[in-house]
């Protein structure tokens, strides 16, 4: 009983209008008072999430009247969440012969040709479907399926695609998540394997490696594989500031002159690299050199307003300037650019503590408790991975930082 309550839900999302009956210039009176009955019955049965009598019904009116749209197509959605997938296909197929807008009928034809794995016709129906289809939890069925098909023939790019406008549509979505860490993880390896192959000494391809080797928590030999490919090719994009974020990470004194010194190499390289720009005003700063970390992290914001860690870290030097009140609009906007940095909410309780806004005060702090064990479980969850988190990961649970 509760397997039909399900199913009966699920059809709902796809049963079209109920009905239009043909003009009466085309039947009999008598064929009209059939059909009328038919439809009135079928429609009873949906509201009592009776599918299985509603069936029959349907089955009924199009014998009476083949050319009827809506009577075909429900025939077909009955049929689908039976089981009959052979039986929908010929109903779906004609309901769109006779009306070929109906965009969720058509996402269920697709989706019925691949369970009787017609995988070339699941494919077309499906790829006209999913731009058109306009009810949300139908959309994301579609796309799912869609995505399962391009995974299964290895068309990876057009799998991300989709994934890309599911995540838009629901970015909170488990099964969603899940495709696209799938799906983007896929689409990494396929990437390094192909590049393993065509420039396997490449400094792209040190680079890449340095990245999985740092993800992973090999920071030394992630080091060394950005040196090699400096060595390769020191003005490519990029190399500079990631080593020296690798460095950057290190307690040794030596290699935090060092990643200073990249951090330079990279804007000589690349004048308008806002995150290197940020990184030199971080570094500043911790030597309470707040002139030179106010002038980077300024510079920072110009070249990216919307930096969320520029705003972060200038918002720290005015308050430690004494000047709150011109920290409180950069904190207030780091906050809607990522309402989950915990850093964020806790300096934001700062300055409105400074500045007399006692209940908004109170507020942020419980909004910084709140993000700050969040990240903790975040970081807990990496470590049992083996999986090294950014930087800034471990970072957003220390406001003194």
């Amino acid at each position: 009983m509760w397997g039909m309550k399900i199913r009966a839900i699920a059809v709902s999302l796809w049963i079209v209008s109920i009905l239009a009956p043909l003009p009466a210039a085309a039947q009999s009176a008598s064929a009209q008072q059939q059909v009328a009955s038919h439809a009135q019955k079928a429609a009873e049965y949906l509201r009592e999430k009776r599918p299985d009598l509603a069936a029959p019904e349907f089955q009924a009116i199009v014998a009476l009247e083949p050319k009827n749209v809506d009577a075909r197509a429900n025939l077909g959605v009955l049929l689908f969440f039976q089981g009959k997938y052979s039986d929908a296909i010929p109903q779906l197929r004609e309901a769109l012969k006779l009306q070929p807008a109906l965009w969720k009928i058509q996402a269920l034809l697709g989706i019925a040709e691949k369970r009787t794995r017609d995988v070339k016709a699941a494919l077309g129906d499906l790829e006209k479907a999913f731009p058109n289809v306009q009810e949300e939890k139908i959309r994301i069925e579609t796309g799912m399926e869609l995505i399962e098909i391009y995974s299964g023939t290895g068309d990876l790019d057009k799998a991300a695609a989709v994934v890309s406008a599911l995540r838009e549509l629901e970015p909170t979505d488990e099964a969603v998540l899940y495709t696209a860490y799938r799906i983007y993880s896929d689409l990494a390896a396929e990437s390094m394997l192909t590049m393993a192959i065509v420039a396997p000494k490449s400094a792209r391809m040190h680079q890449a490696m340095a990245h999985e080797l740092a993800k992973h928590g090999d920071t030394a030999e992630a080091i060394e594989n950005y040196r090699v490919a400096l060595k390769i090719d020191p003005q490519l994009s990029g190399l500079h500031f990631e080593l020296a974020e690798m460095l950057n990470t290190s307690s040794v004194r030596a290699d935090q002159e060092e990643a200073e010194s990249e951090y330079k190499k990279a804007l000589a390289v690349n004048p308008s690299d806002a995150s290197s720009e940020s990184r030199l005003g971080e570094i500043a700063a911790r030597r309470n050199d707040l002139d030179e970390a106010y002038k980077r992290y300024a510079r920072a914001l110009e070249l990216r307003p919307d930096d969320a860690e520029a705003s972060l870290g200038l918002a720290k030097v005015l308050m430690t300037m004494g000047q709150p009140q011109k920290a409180e609009g950069l904190l207030e906007h780091v906050v809607q650019l990522d309402p989950t940095s915990a850093v964020a909410h806790f300096r934001l309780s700062t300055v409105y503590r400074q500045t007399g806004r006692t209940a908004d005060a109170k507020h942020e702090l419980e909004e910084y408790q709140k993000y700050k064990e969040m990240k903790e479980k975040l970081r807990d969850i990496f470590h049992a991975m083996r999986v090294a988190p950014a930087a800034k990961v471990n970072d957003e649970t220390d406001p003194r930082k």
